[in-house]
Formats: C-alpha cells, sequence, structure tokens
C-alpha cells in the first residue's frame, strides 16, 4: 500500500515531515482514547444494563471486531479515494461513535456505537502507519513511525485523565452529572473534542506524493516532495512512477504461499501482531480500574493507579522513539519479552497466593498490593519501550512493496481479532481461573514471544524498503 519516500541527496525538511506524520498520527490519539476510555464505565455499564460477566466481556470487546473489519478494509479504500480522504471519513466516524455511545438505549445499541468507533480505529491503525511511511526519510523512519505509538498511549493516558476528573467531579461513574446524564455517558461524548481536530487537521496536510502520481498529479508530488527532501525531485518522481508500474493492485493473491496458504513473512508478521495482545496488555487498559477495585482500591484510588500506568506506558514509549533506530527491533523485542514475563509472572504468584475475600475476590495484604501495582507498572514499561511501537514499526518495513499493503492489513486485522479474544475472556477467565491464573496465561505468551522473536524474527533497522524482499 505504500511507497515510502527515500533521501536521495536532497536536503530533508524534517520539521514539515514531522508536521505531517503529527497529524496523521492524531488517528492514533483517538486510536487510545476511543480502546481505553471504557475502562472507567465497565462498572457502572454493567450496572446501568444489569448484564452479567459475558456480556460486560462483549460490550468491551465486539468493537475490536469492528477495529478488524476497518483494518482490513482501510488499505484497499485509501488506495482508492487517498490516504487524507480516509482519515477524514475516520474523524466523522469517531466523532459520530463518541455521540452514541453516550446516548444508547439498550446495551445492544451501545455495542452498535462502539463497532462503529471500533471500525475507525482499525482503519486508523492502517492509514496512519501507512501515510507517515510515505512520507518519511529513511533516517527518520523509525521515529516518526513511533509516533503513531506515542499518539496511542498519549489518548489512553487522556482518557484515563477524562475520566478520574468526571468520576471525581460527579462522585462517580454513576451518578447524574451535567445536564442529568450520568457521568459515564459524558466519558464517551469527551471523544467528541479530539475527533473534531482530528477532520480539521486532515483538511491541512498534502496527500501522500505517492498516491498523488499513481493518480497522474505529479505536479502536485513534485511539490510536496520538495518540502519533504528539498532540491530536485525529478528522479525521485521518475522513481515512484517506475515502481508503480511494476506494482499490481494490492490483492489476497499477493501474499498466497505454501506455508497454510500464506508466505512465511506473513505468517511472521500475524504471529507478531498476535502475540502484541495475547500478552494481555489492553486488559490493564480496558480493565485496570475494575481490576484494581476488585482487589480493594477505592474508585478514585483505583483511576489514579490508571493514571500512573498511563504516564509511564508515555514515558516509555518515549524512550522507544529514542532507542529504536539506534539499537534496533529485534533487541528491543527480546528485552520487552523477559521484562514482561518476569513482571507478568510476579503478578500471577501475588494474586494466586492471596487469600479471597466473602465475594472470592483476591484480599491482598497493604506489602502485597504495593508489590502488584510496581509490577503491573514494570510491565506498561517493559511493552511499552518495546512490543507496544516496535511491531508497529516492524509491520511498517518487513514486508516488500508489491505484498506490503495485504499483508499489513491481514496483520493488522489478526491483532485486533486477538485483541477481542483476549477482551472478551478476561472477565469470565479471572472469574473461573483467578486473578493469579489468568496472568500466568499472560506470563506464558510473553515466554512465547521471546522463542519467536529469537528464532524466527530478523531484524529491519536501516534497510531500505526496496530492499526487503
Amino acid at each position: 500500500m505504500s511507497e515510502r519516500i527515500s533521501v536521495v541527496s536532497h536536503s530533508p525538511h524534517p520539521f514539515f515531515v514531522t508536521m505531517l506524520a503529527s497529524v496523521a498520527a492524531m488517528a492514533g490519539f483517538l486510536f487510545g482514547f476511543d480502546t481505553a476510555v471504557i475502562s472507567g464505565a465497565v462498572i457502572a455499564i454493567q450496572n446501568y444494563f444489569q448484564i452479567g460477566d459475558w456480556l460486560v466481556g462483549l460490550a468491551v470487546s465486539l468493537a475490536l471486531l469492528g477495529s478488524a473489519i476497518g483494518a482490513f478494509f482501510a488499505g484497499p479504500i485509501a488506495d482508492r479515494i487517498g490516504r487524507v480522504r480516509s482519515m477524514q471519513i475516520a474523524a466523522v466516524l469517531f466523532l459520530v461513535s463518541a455521540i452514541g455511545s453516550g446516548l444508547p438505549v439498550t446495551v445492544w445499541d451501545f455495542i452498535w456505537w462502539r463497532v462503529l468507533g471500533g471500525v475507525a480505529v482499525g482503519a486508523a491503525s492502517v492509514i496512519a502507519p501507512a501515510y507517515i511511511a510515505e512520507v518519511a526519510p529513511a533516517h527518520l523512519r523509525g521515529r516518526l513511525g513511533s509516533l503513531q505509538q506515542l499518539a496511542i498511549v498519549s489518548g489512553i493516558f487522556v482518557a484515563q485523565l477524562s475520566n478520574y476528573f468526571i468520576a471525581g467531579r460527579a462522585g462517580g461513574a454513576e451518578p447524574k452529572w451535567l445536564g442529568g446524564f450520568e457521568a459515564w455517558k459524558w466519558m464517551f461524548w469527551v471523544e467528541a473534542l479530539p475527533a473534531v481536530l482530528y477532520g480539521v487537521g486532515a483538511m491541512f496536510i498534502p496527500e501522500s506524493p505517492r498516491y498523488l502520481v499513481a493518480k497522474g498529479d505529479e505536479v502536485g508530488a513534485t511539490a510536496i516532495l520538495k518540502r519533504i527532501l528539498g532540491g530536485d525531485v525529478a528522479a525521485k518522481i521518475v522513481e515512484i512512477r517506475e515502481s508503480l508500474k511494476r506494482t499490481t493492485r494490492p490483492s489476497l493473491k499477493d501474499i498466497a504461499g505454501p506455508a497454510w496458504g500464506l508466505l512465511p513473512i506473513v505468517w511472521i508478521g500475524i504471529i507478531l501482531s498476535m502475540l502484541q495482545q495475547l500478552v494481555g496488555i489492553n486488559v490493564i487498559f480496558y480493565y485496570g480500574a475494575t481490576l484494581w477495585r476488585i482487589i480493594g482500591f477505592t474508585e478514585a484510588d483505583a483511576l489514579k493507579i490508571t493514571m500512573i500506568t498511563g504516564i509511564t506506558n508515555i514515558v516509555t514509549t518515549l524512550i522507544a522513539i529514542a532507542t529504536v533506530d539506534k539499537f534496533g527491533r529485534k533487541p528491543l523485542l527480546l528485552i520487552g519479552s523477559i521484562g514482561m514475563a518476569v513482571s507478568l509472572g510476579t503478578m500471577a504468584v501475588l494474586f494466586g497466593t492471596a487469600t479471597v475475600d466473602a465475594s472470592g475476590n483476591p484480599d491482598l495484604s497493604k506489602s502485597a498490593g504495593l508489590a502488584a501495582l510496581i509490577a503491573a507498572n514494570a510491565y506498561v514499561f517493559f511493552f511499552g519501550a518495546s512490543w507496544g511501537p516496535v511491531v508497529w514499526v516492524m509491520l511498517g518495513e518487513m514486508f516488500s512493496n508489491r505484498i506490503r499493503g495485504s499483508a499489513l492489513a491481514v496483520a493488522a486485522a489478526m491483532q485486533w481479532v486477538a485483541n477481542f479474544a483476549i477482551s472478551t475472556t478476561f472477565p469470565p477467565m479471572a472469574k473461573g481461573l483467578g486473578l493469579g491464573g489468568s496472568y500466568l496465561i499472560y506470563a506464558f505468551f510473553a515466554a512465547v514471544s521471546f522463542v519467536f522473536v529469537w528464532r524466527v524474527v530478523s531484524e529491519t533497522k536501516g534497510k531500505e524498503l526496496e530492499q526487503v524482499k
């Protein structure tokens, strides 16, 4: 789907390119906000609709199937109507979903509005990295690609901060607040503001030069390339034009191969995507406030803890941005896998050996509760410094030009399917296996991720996309 613009012999204009990447990455902000905002409202929604554990899990996670659909179809749509117009459509979907999620009649139309937002999230997960890849000089590719993850974790944190503020003012997520509406409804409505800002921002950035060349607008592409690369870009226009002649429209046939119907590199991308979710990271972001309340923290303290987690996530993502082009992708993934396995294993032991209260929930001592809090934030630290941003970077650069669009769409879609599976099963799994058993399963997948990266994944640091076979 993408043809990255590389530096040939021109002086790049990093401020302009960073501005373009930042606007595109606003999709990531909404991605993070939309997926995390429900964390502060889970218990309120369960009580409001009087639903059980399985339906709670579906209310939280069915949006992720919408994300899989959005991710799968975003590439072909962006190739047809352009990256910028696709961003604008995603912004409208975010806006409509935010408004509708705060005005549900039943749990089922609430789920519908969340699924609609999920489609926007899935589209954003593909369009933003593709646009950034197409305007990023090689020496900035890793850092600019990581802006997507920075935006995601920033959106998560702002959602947590907003939830904390609203619940604090209203006295909880369930009491009525402004206009006589329950506070949890306002948590969703806040998303309307960044959705509007994203849509407006997308109106002021230029279309991808590669897309313009594909549509025959070489004059427009030349003007943008000059601002990105500087100097004479005629050779680059010719390079893109010739590359387009060699490139067929992305198709699922491109990724067909002997390994269970797909090329081996596509399976590597799919497994990387799924492992990013199977380690259970979104359990922390979707159910974090609920988790801490289960083990005895007040609602206000639980929301404070989720904000601490959000800050940890932002800091570690900044570390990843600063190191991904220096240390490489594979070393960061390996270090992250070790850290996640140890911290998740610690949480499994703490929750698994704790006594239980009358409701069957873990009853941690003060010291054990503090240890669990430290382990949870260590887990987020290792994920945020490695698997969070690095997988997105690798998905943008591990596939050849011929299969990138189709392979990225399939890998991103499977990531959302894995996210859905983890998010749906956590409430009943935590009830049936306990928190200790649940975190032990996530620790197992963290250990598997280390072995997989060590044995199968190849380093992509410093490679031009044209070198990828």
